[in-house]
């Protein structure tokens, strides 16, 4: 496991070292997302209300796990990461790479997830029984960081587990095979999984763990101080969709967003029905950029030191966020 994170490290160390700056001038810029992963915003990505604000052209490029957005923003190829999963960002930034966290994006504690196969009948009173079964995981994710959690909590070894690298579309197409005893991910991966299996742990009870879930908008730090006003429309197009979507506009926007998301309507309701949305009030309290999520960055990675995951964590996250951009935004 540990094996295939340091692979991924080295080589966005290449990246980091090459020398690779942001963009020169702003005419364009490609911003990440992931399929099956359905947000109110991507209403505005599929009207185009984002070009309309920024008055720059949008290239949207889908991924399948927050660690390649990393590596994209590390080489120049992706501007913005909307939606990038806190361990992921831990990973890249405890590895140098100057990134920075300006919103969180959504907090969704029941849509990311392990499954347990249920020919194996596990769950909480028997999960030392997952030791020396294979599991299929992203690594370097929050369905990682989650498992590990997960793992520790109910006393399993996993240096005797068969642990496989792999995005959640990958592992709940294994997982349905039956190639897999144990499967995480998040989104239309993890519903599919949950065809074949159980959960361990709600969300509620992974968040009594603190086990605390949520993705973020990050940018590279370098980026963002080239292009502050960009950035302060991109996060106020965001809170905008997020608003009119509480607001009652599912009815208009739920089609639209089903569509960008490559899903169907019900499938879309009902992960939106596990997801917050915190407001630009709500995300630049004490709660969330604050101070909330520092802490929360320093947490992950200790975390990770621990497990082995990556080699050493820093000292302080507090550079890794950056409120500035999203009280921008809040006076637009």
């Amino acid at each position: 496991m540990s094996k295939t994170t340091k692979a991924y490290l080295a080589g966005l160390a290449l990246a980091v070292g090459a020398g690779i700056g942001p963009a020169q001038a702003v005419d364009e810029i490609t911003v990440a997302y992931f399929l099956e992963w359905p947000t109110p915003n991507q209403f505005a990505q599929a009207k185009e209300i984002y070009e309309e604000e920024l008055g720059v052209k949008i290239n949207w490029r889908s991924f399948d796990a927050g660690t390649a957005m990393s590596a994209a923003m590390a080489s120049g190829d992706v501007q913005i990461a909307f939606s990038q999963g806190i361990p992921p960002f831990v990973v890249a930034t405890s590895a140098g790479q100057n990134l920075q966290v300006v919103d969180v994006a959504v907090s969704y504690s029941e849509n990311d997830n392990c499954v347990v196969r249920s020919s194996l009948e596990i769950d909480q009173d028997n999960a030392k029984d997952l030791e020396g079964k294979e599991v299929g995981v992203p690594l370097g994710t929050a369905a990682h960081y989650g498992f590990l959690k997960q793992m520790v909590h109910f006393g399993v070894d996993t240096s005797t587990m068969k642990i496989v690298d792999m995005a959640p579309p990958d592992g709940a197409a294994a997982f349905a095979n039956g190639n897999l005893d144990m499967v995480c991910g998040w989104g239309g991966a993890l519903r599919r999984m949950k065809e074949h299996g159980n959960v361990l742990l709600t969300g509620a009870e992974k968040e009594e763990l603190g086990i605390q879930v949520f993705d973020a908008t990050t940018v590279p730090s370098s980026w963002a101080k080239e292009n502050p006003e960009l950035l302060a429309k991109f996060l106020k197009v965001t809170a905008d969709m997020n608003a009119k979507f509480a607001a009652g506009g599912e009815a208009e926007m739920l089609p639209v967003i089903a569509k960008a998301a490559g899903m169907d309507d019900d499938a879309t309701a009902a992960t939106l029905a596990g997801f917050d949305f915190p407001t630009i009030d709500e995300q630049l309290s004490a709660k969330w950029l604050g101070g909330g999520t520092q802490t929360f960055l320093k947490e992950v990675a200790d975390f990770f030191v621990e497990q082995g995951t990556i080699d050493q964590a820093l000292p302080s996250y507090e550079d890794a966020v950056d409120a500035s951009y999203l009280e921008a935004a809040s006076k637009l």
